[in-house]
C-alpha cells in the first residue's frame, strides 16, 4: 500500500474496541486493513451466533491473532493426544462489529484471513460465506452485496471446529490464529493474488524482471485501462518501468505480462538478501484505480543432477533444518518477533534452508525469510488420502475435495517470495505409489504447481522408498527433484544407479553419519535435519513435546 494510500485511510474506534468504523473516498485506490482488533469470542458452540441480533456481551474481547487451545490445560485425556501435545480441542466462535461509509457502497469489498484453525465457517450480517476445512490455507470472500452501509452495523461472525480428533500428527493450534484484513477496491483491480514476479536471464550485469499482472473488471461496462509497472531498487529508487494498455470486457479477467530489463541487479543471495519492489499501478479514465506493491528478489536458481543446487551462478549446499509452525508455549499464534529471534538463533549456527513441515506457514514467516536470506522448501501437505497414525481424521478426509483449491491458493500467496527454491507436495504420504493411482495423484499437483509457477521445481519427501519400490517402478523418474526422508545411504545409491536424477534430502538425522553424503557428494544439493527447534506434539505423556530440535523450545 503506497504511503498516499495510508494516509486516504481513516479510521475510528469506538465501544470498548469492538466496533469499527471504516470512511473511504471511493474515488481512491485499494485500502488495506487490519481487522484483527475488536473481536469477541467465547469457547463453545453458540447456536446462531452469525446473526447479527445474537448478544455477544457476554463473550470475551480480544484481539487476533488468537489461539486458544494454547490457553488451556495439558491432559492426557484430550482427544487431541500425542500428535496434538494433549491440549484442548472443540469449536470456538469469533464475532466483530464494524460500520461501512455510505461512500464504500460503490466499491468491491474483501475480507481475508491467514488461517483459521479449524474447518472455519464464515458468514457476514448472516450470509454463510464459505467453509475451509485447512486451517492452514489462506482464503479471501467477497463481501459486496452482503453489506450494509451509512453508518448501519454490520458483523462479521466465524466458527472454528477441531472436534474432529486425533487431526494431527503435532500441535495445529484453535481459532483465528493468524491475521485478519479487509481489502476495499473500485470494480476495476488486481485480483486477490493476482500479481506474479520473477527474474530471468539473471546476471551481475543486467537481468529482466517478469511481471505477470490478472486483472479483474467487476463493473457493467467496458473499461480501457492502462496497467503500469514500476520496479523500485533495495535503495527506493526507480530502475525500470513499463506500462500497458489492455481493455477489458465487463466482469471479465485478463492477465497482462510486461518485462523490464534492469542493469546491474542487487542480487538476492543468502549473504545479501537484496529485495525489490514491484508497483504495479491500474488506470482507468485516466485515475489510479488500483494499486498493489510486492516484495521480491533477483536471483538464479538451479538444480543439476551433477552439481546439485547453485545460487546465482555458484554452487550452495542448502543446510537446512523442517520447522513446525508453533512456538513452543506461545502456540500457533507467534508473534514475529518470536521468529525473528528463532531464526536468527539459526542462522547463527550455519542455517541456511527451512522446510516448512508440513503445511502452508503464515505470509509474514515467509517475509522473514526473504529478509534475513534462507532457502525455503515450501511444503503443501503431511498427507493425501492415506492416513497416518495418531492423525486418522486428518487431512485426508480432505484431500481429494480439497487438494486442488488447496494447492492453487497456496501456490499463489507463495510464488513472490525469493526465499523459496522449491516446492514439496506430501511428507511420507503413506498413499500406495506403486501403482497408477499413486502415479496420477502426484502428477496431478505437480502439473498445478507448475502452471501456477513454472520458475521454480517440485519435489516431495518419501517415504522408504525402497521398500516402496518407487526407486525402481518409474515414480521418481516424474519428479523434478528427488526428495527422501532419511536413509542418505539408499539416496546415494539410487543417484548412482540414475546419475541423470536431480537429489535432495527433505529430512535428515542430526548426527554425523547423515552429513558425510551431502558433504562428500557434489551432487547432493542439500538437506533439512529434523528438527531446527523442538515443537508441541508427537510426544509420548507425560511429555507433551517433541525433542529432536538443534534447539529447545526456548532457543
Amino acid at each position: 500500500m503506497s504511503h498516499n494510500m495510508n494516509r486516504m485511510l481513516k479510521t475510528c474506534l469506538a465501544i470498548a474496541g469492538c466496533f469499527l468504523l471504516i470512511t473511504a473516498n471511493a474515488q481512491t485506490s485499494r485500502k488495506i486493513i487490519s481487522f484483527d482488533n475488536g473481536w469477541k469470542f467465547i469457547r463453545s458452540d453458540a447456536k446462531g451466533a452469525e446473526q447479527n441480533d445474537f448478544n455477544d456481551a457476554a463473550w470475551r474481547s480480544l484481539s487476533v491473532p488468537h489461539d486458544w487451545s494454547i490457553e488451556g490445560s495439558y491432559d492426557r485425556n484430550n482427544p487431541t493426544g500425542r500428535g496434538g501435545g494433549y491440549l484442548p480441542s472443540g469449536i470456538g466462535w469469533y464475532r466483530k462489529t464494524f460500520s461501512l461509509n455510505e461512500a464504500d457502497a460503490k466499491q468491491n469489498i474483501f475480507i481475508e484471513f491467514d488461517g483459521v484453525m479449524a474447518n472455519s465457517d464464515v458468514w457476514i450480517n448472516g450470509y454463510h460465506l464459505g467453509k475451509r476445512p485447512n486451517g492452514y490455507a489462506s482464503f479471501e470472500y467477497e463481501l459486496t452485496g452482503h453489506l450494509n452501509f451509512g453508518g448501519k452495523t454490520n458483523v462479521i461472525a466465524v466458527r472454528a471446529d477441531n472436534t474432529v480428533q486425533p487431526a494431527s500428527r503435532y500441535y495445529t493450534g484453535a481459532g483465528i490464529y493468524r491475521h485478519v484484513r479487509m481489502s476495499v477496491t473500485n470494480a476495476v483491480h488486481v485480483t486477490h493474488w493476482g500479481n506474479f514476479v520473477s527474474a530471468s536471464n539473471v546476471s551481475a550485469a543486467k537481468a529482466t524482471v517478469n511481471v505477470q499482472t490478472k486483472i479483474i473488471n467487476q463493473s457493467g461496462a467496458s473499461q480501457n485501462v492502462l496497467v503500469q509497472v514500476s520496479i523500485i531498487s533495495p535503495e527506493g529508487k526507480t530502475v525500470g518501468k513499463a506500462e500497458a494498455k489492455q481493455k477489458l470486457d465487463a466482469g471479465k479477467e485478463q492477465t497482462v505480462i510486461q518485462n523490464i530489463s534492469i542493469a546491474s541487479p542487487a542480487l538476492w543471495d543468502v549473504e545479501h538478501p537484496q529485495l525489490y519492489t514491484a508497483v504495479t499501478k491500474i488506470v482507468a479514465d485516466k485515475k489510479t484505480a488500483d494499486e498493489v506493491s510486492n516484495s521480491f528478489g533477483i536471483r538464479d536458481i538451479q538444480f543439476d543432477a551433477n552439481t546439485g543446487f547453485s545460487l546465482n551462478g555458484k554452487q550452495v549446499k542448502i543446510k537446512g533444518v523442517c520447522l513446525h509452525h508453533d512456538a513452543g508455549a506461545l502456540g500457533a499464534a507467534v508473534p514475529l518477533l518470536a521468529w525473528t529471534r528463532r531464526l536468527q538463533a539459526l542462522k547463527d549456527l550455519g542455517v541456511n534452508g527451512i522446510r516448512t513441515s508440513h503445511n502452508a506457514v503464515s505470509p509474514e514467516f515467509l517475509d522473514l525469510c526473504d529478509k534475513m536470506g534462507f532457502l525455503v522448501m515450501d511444503e503443501t501437505f503431511d498427507t493425501w488420502n492415506a492416513a497416518k497414525s495418531h492423525a486418522e481424521k486428518g487431512y485426508n478426509l480432505y484431500f481429494t475435495d480439497w487438494w486442488e483449491r488447496d494447492t492453487r491458493d497456496i501456490v499463489l500467496r507463495d510464488r513472490n517470495h525469493p526465499s523459496i527454491v522449491i516446492y514439496s507436495i506430501g511428507n511420507e504420504v503413506h498413499d500406495n505409489l506403486n501403482d497408477s493411482t499413486g502415479f496420477r495423484k502426484y502428477k496431478m499437483q505437480q502439473d498445478l504447481v507448475h502452471s501456477l509457477d513454472n520458475t521454480r521445481p517440485v519435489t516431495m519427501a518419501l517415504f522408504r522408498p525402497a521398500l516402496s519400490k518407487v526407486y525402481e517402478n518409474g515414480f521418481a523418474n516424474l519428479m523434478d527433484v528427488v526428495g527422501q526422508n532419511y536413509r542418505e545411504n539408499e539416496l546415494v545409491a539410487a543417484h548412482d544407479k540414475n546419475p541423470n536424477w536431480k537429489v535432495i534430502g527433505t529430512e535428515n538425522r542430526l548426527e554425523q553419519a547423515a552429513w558425510i553424503p551431502l558433504r562428500d557428494k557434489n551432487y547432493m544439493s542439500g538437506q533439512f535435519l529434523w528438527t531446527g527447534i523442538d515443537y508441541l506434539g508427537e510426544a509420548d505423556w507425560p511429555e507433551v513435546a517433541h525433542g529432536s530440535g538443534l534447539l529447545d523450545k526456548t532457543g
